[in-house]
């Protein structure tokens, strides 16, 4: 007995590395994103330990904290950029495992006994940035985050992704978002060259929460189900569509004049179900409105539904393939029943899936043989 649990036990031991080994990249030759990420990593400097607030609340201390807030957000985007570098400059160097690579120099023009040259990469990685709100930077924990990290295992490739939970189109082209998106249209890619793709995410926080009871009419019973747009007030859902649109406006002047060989892809969600679910502590984001109208819960999901199809118009009246703007077909994607979301506002984890899969599939629309 002593014997068999001691060789289990070397079993168990060895089969870490066994993973490890797989893992490993090779010295030489394409390779794999998570490999390419493997080799960027280096050590990292250990921090002191953050000293714990003891002092009682005032609005010194409060706009002390604010400040290590934004300190921390500003170091957090300097971290992804990092790291978006160092990977994808390997990535570039090596090649992209699964893309193929161009032939060195023939063995005729070789002097004799000359090692053969090592292949040459033969497709560029496609290079691609993300700005957004929380489709895209969803909590990693809740079965592996947004539509992001999904996007990169379909691509091969990885996404600098600035994305932020809870952003809104207002705040992302205000001024100290909109310095940051202007910054890295006019620099471009941190790897050299510029940006191949911005996938941009905004719009749905703006039309949701709080400030939704103000375009919300009560509920009337006498309106026909199949007219849910009559329970908005039009002018005022108006108001917020046309802040939103000039969003998308200006971000597309932007890169019209900063970078306009960079494409950019919008999408307009999914139809949310207003069923009260929230995460984290945040929301529900849709209930509260509809539950001061007096909405029972069909009449809810059609008006919440009217919102998101007006809100998809606007989008698809900016797209325009001749000006390398692209909006994603996204609406429908989802069965209509709660187990597809895993709140109000977000897809459950097959429900992020398909919409990976439906970003994956319209980049390899424009840019074939530059993606897995």
């Amino acid at each position: 007995m002593a014997k068999s649990s001691k060789r289990k036990a070397t079993v168990k031991a060895a089969r870490p590395r066994k993973r490890a080994a797989r893992a490993r990249a090779p010295e030489a030759g394409p390779v794999t994103l998570a490999q390419a990420r493997a080799l960027a990593q280096g050590p990292r400097p250990r921090r002191a330990p953050r000293r714990a607030l003891v002092a009682a609340a005032s609005p010194g201390t409060v706009g002390a904290e604010r400040k290590k807030l934004a300190l921390k957000q500003r170091e957090e985007i300097a971290r992804r950029i990092e790291e978006y570098k160092a990977t994808l400059t390997i990535m570039k160097k090596r090649g992209v495992k699964g893309l193929g690579t161009a032939a060195g120099p023939s063995a005729k023009r070789r002097a004799p006994g000359a090692k053969a040259a090592p292949k040459a990469p033969a497709t560029k990685p496609l290079q691609v940035f993300a700005e957004g709100d929380s489709w895209f930077d969803y909590p990693a924990p809740f079965f592996g985050g947004s539509i992001v990290p999904r996007l990169e295992k379909h691509l091969g490739v990885p996404i600098l992704n600035l994305a932020k939970a809870g952003d809104e189109v207002r705040y992302m082209l205000g001024v100290a978002e909109r310095k940051l998106l202007t910054a890295q249209l006019k620099k471009g890619c941190p790897a050299g060259g510029p940006w191949d793709v911005l996938l941009f995410s905004g719009g749905g926080n703006d039309i949701v929460d709080n400030p939704m009871a103000l375009w919300i009419k009560d509920f009337d019973p006498s309106i026909p189900p199949t007219k849910p747009e009559r329970h908005i007030f039009q002018t005022r859902f108006d108001a917020v569509l046309a802040l939103v649109r000039a969003g998308y406006e200006d971000l597309i002047g932007l890169r019209d004049e900063l970078s306009p060989t960079t494409h950019l892809v919008f999408h307009a969600y999914d139809f949310a179900i207003p069923d009260g679910r929230g995460i984290c502590h945040l929301g529900p984001w849709l209930k509260p409105t509809l539950d001061l109208r007096k909405f029972p819960p069909a009449a809810a999901a059609a008006v919440v539904k009217a919102m998101l199809e007006q809100f998809a118009a606007v989008l698809a009246s900016l797209e325009d393939p001749q000006r390398k703007t692209t909006v994603i077909k996204s609406q429908g994607t989802l069965v209509p029943q709660a187990s597809s979301w895993h709140n109000e506002l977000h897809p459950s984890k097959k429900g992020f899936d398909a919409f990976a899969v439906l970003f994956h599939a319209s980049l390899k629309a424009l840019f074939p043989g530059r993606v897995l």
